[in-house]
């Protein structure tokens, strides 16, 4: 029974959503839970999105390049965040240093 159930997480699919922060757009992607960070880059590459120096968070966790979906916790439905990084750094240290101190 075991092995039936890895034969078919094979062709197991997942329909989840990216949060582009800076188009402020949400892309719909299919993807398999094998799937690793590059391979979504390479996705949103093939519907002409760049994900160069951009970082992808998951719960508030960044994403590392080699973790799988699976790794990750990452499930059919969930919404993953594709962030510039200088973006993400600038909003980092506004929150560390609120303006009325």
């Amino acid at each position: 029974m075991d092995t039936l159930r890895r034969s078919l997480s094979r062709w197991k699919r997942y329909h989840i959503k990216v949060h582009l922060a800076d188009e402020d757009l949400m892309m719909p992607l299919t993807v398999r839970p094998r799937d690793t960070v590059m391979d979504l880059r390479a996705l949103l590459v093939r519907e002409g999105i760049t994900s160069w120096k951009k970082t992808f968070y998951y719960n508030s966790r960044q994403l590392e390049e080699h973790e799988t979906l699976k790794e990750a916790n990452i499930q059919n439905g969930s919404v993953l965040l594709l962030v510039s990084n200088k973006r993400f750094c600038a909003v980092d240290r506004v929150q560390k240093y609120p303006s009325h101190f």
